[in-house]
């Protein structure tokens, strides 16, 4: 799916028919007053509309809802602001796009699987999918400062809403986009993150619906559905809902087999499967998918940005293929449970500061887990910084080692650093930008630095969905994290910070929320599947294709990186994933900008980079 939205204005139907001359769909909704409203390539299933006299509405995506419904809602409201009730009401991982007598809504989600994007054309504010079919038609190359930013393991926010394309923005976490008929536009919030009040049973049943809710929404499209399973309580969960849903004919369990033979999940994923006798199960083993990094030098068609997983790239796409062949037009993953449902180390520091007595127990046991020494702990306990505070340090430490496991973090998270191949140019850049952001104040995403980082978590993981949905949908297969929904993300938001975390049990808050439905063995499972061992084998594998991408590299012409060292560290030992783990962003960022010049469509990408 890929769409364009265009206000209710003369020169609208000029930037349209551009847009559908350069190939940017093949589709057409029309405002009330007959001029294009909304352009682009989907399938009729993935789109459900409503009108109203003036009114129209369109939802895009993946959504528990009929036109009635739509329907109904218009038939109570003339304003576009005031749809909130109604699209909560409403599971499922969409757009909204309303035209209320030419004002436009347009709404994404919280957690970025359904992103808006937007820039002003001829004069007009545009809104898209997608950041470079919007700079295909302002005429934007590729943004060199923002990619500094995708070179971070973890950019932190604002940083990690930057878009890699000049001219396009990237709309706020918890807003929608308002455009007039001028053309003109405004950015208004519809959205605060809730008070962690909710205590641990009632948090437990809001998850329950609404991920049961989650579930529902993919197989109203589609009876057939496959879901990951390979040991873990996100992905399981996700299985067990889906078999118990009325609407779900067939089931077709996936599992990978892990690289490392004392990875536990497949006892745990065989042992779920005992559980369900009407699913299908499909191992794929290791001789039948990718190693890690498969396919590195291959050019993508999706500019958008850095794919972060681009190391599995390969391994989604034949997951995908081998569904595909089974009919299975939906692949469910478990991804975005992790980011909802286990703490990162920096919450510690948040829950001692919200309950200092019943954080003592939890800090010995993180402490014993991460190796802190006590006085780094004290110390970093004992240090209160604002965002702004925050996000200076963050400034001054881009090229600082990371300490490892031994290095607790402060409430608003890790600390983000550029590898050592980064020139002192890209680290300036860098600086400047986080320096800039905190200067002006940026505000975080919750003033609570736990629900920030959940956020900010929830969001990043959103992006890798949004661009392993394309991936996948070349087969026919359609990528669903229903973790991250809205409604989902709401529940888990909602509840108590001591009650998120229990030294002796996994994920207590969906755990809770399961109960009953998944069986206890998963539940109370302690251990968690760890996958070094595929990233050291595809290094190995592969190693001749990753020092071709490294040859001649287009970081490196643009001063980003030092050729000499990405080569270095790609041929030297690394007895510790960390020290390795930042190569796979450079390499992701080397193998778009390559795509990027390969384009011939995108002639404003090609000037932006040469």
């Amino acid at each position: 799916m890929n769409f364009l939205v265009f206000p209710d204005h003369e020169d609208g139907v000029s930037a349209a028919r551009a847009a559908l001359r350069a190939g940017l769909g093949d589709k057409v909704l029309a405002h009330a007053s007959g001029r294009p409203w909304i352009t682009g390539s989907w399938d009729d299933a993935d789109v459900l509309t409503a009108s109203a006299g003036n009114r129209r509405i369109a939802l895009l995506g993946c959504f528990r809802a009929t036109a009635e419904d739509l329907a109904r809602a218009l038939g109570r409201t003339d304003d576009p602001g005031s749809l909130d009730e109604v699209l909560r009401a409403i599971p499922g991982s969409y757009h909204t796009i309303a035209s209320f007598d030419g004002r436009l809504r347009v709404q994404g989600s919280l957690s970025s699987v359904r992103e808006v994007f937007h820039a002003s054309v001829g004069g007009l504010t545009l809104a898209a999918d997608r950041p470079d079919t919007l700079a295909a038609l302002a005429g934007g190359g590729v943004d060199t400062t923002t990619l500094v930013c995708h070179l971070l393991l973890r950019p932190p926010w604002p940083l990690s809403e930057r878009t890699a394309w000049r001219g396009v923005t990237c709309l706020g976490p918890g807003h929608y986009l308002s455009v007039l008929p001028d053309g003109s536009h405004r950015c208004v919030r519809w959205w605060t993150p809730p008070p962690a009040e909710q205590p641990l049973e009632a948090a437990a049943q809001q998850v329950r619906a609404a991920l049961r809710d989650a579930v529902a929404a993919r197989t109203r499209t589609s009876a057939v559905v496959g879901c990951d399973l390979s040991g873990g309580m996100d992905s399981t969960s996700l299985a067990f809902l889906a078999a118990a849903d009325e609407r779900c004919r067939r089931l077709v369990t996936v599992r990978r087999e892990a690289e490392d033979p004392a990875n536990d999940d497949a006892a745990f994923a065989r042992r779920a499967g005992g559980f369900l006798p009407h699913a299908e199960s499909l191992v794929l083993s290791r001789s039948q998918v990718p190693y890690s990094f498969a396919g590195q030098l291959a050019l993508d068609d999706d500019l958008e940005a850095p794919y972060p997983w681009r190391r599995v790239r390969a391994v989604a796409a034949r997951v995908a293929g081998e569904l595909a062949e089974r009919g299975v037009p939906v692949h469910m993953t478990g991804h975005g449970g992790d980011e909802l449902f286990y703490p990162a180390p920096s919450f510690f520091h948040a829950l001692a500061h919200a309950r200092p007595l019943r954080s003592v127990r939890d800090l010995r046991v993180a402490r014993s887990m991460y190796r802190w020494p006590l006085g780094a702990l004290v110390r970093t306990l004992l240090h209160r910084p604002t965002y702004s505070q925050w996000l200076h340090t963050a400034s001054r430490t881009l090229t600082t080692p990371v300490a490892g496991p031994t290095e607790p973090f402060p409430g608003w998270g890790f600390y983000p650093r550029l590898p050592a191949w980064a020139t002192g140019e890209a680290v300036g850049i860098c600086r400047g930008l986080l320096r800039e952001a905190a200067e002006r104040g940026a505000a975080p995403l919750s003033r609570r630095p736990a629900q920030h980082e959940t956020l900010q978590a929830a969001r990043q993981c959103g992006t890798r969905i949004r661009l392993t949905d394309r991936l996948t949908a070349r087969s026919g297969v359609a990528y669903h994290a229903p973790y991250l929904d809205d409604e989902v993300l709401r529940a888990a938001l909602s509840v108590r910070i001591e009650d998120r975390s229990h030294p002796h049990r996994t994920k207590p808050v969906l755990a809770t929320a399961m109960r009953g439905i998944v069986p206890d063995p998963v539940l109370d499972r302690t251990t968690r599947g760890e996958f070094s061992a595929e990233v050291y084998t595809g290094t190995r594998r592969h190693l001749g294709e990753l020092l071709e991408l490294a040859d001649d590299m287009r970081l490196a012409r643009l001063g980003l990186v030092d050729g000499a060292a990405v080569r270095s560290v790609l041929l030297s030992p690394h007895p510790m994933a960390r020290t390795f783990t930042p190569m796979v962003s450079t390499l992701a960022c080397e193998a778009w900008l390559r795509s990027v010049e390969a384009a011939g469509a995108r002639t404003a990408g090609l000037e932006g980079i040469r």
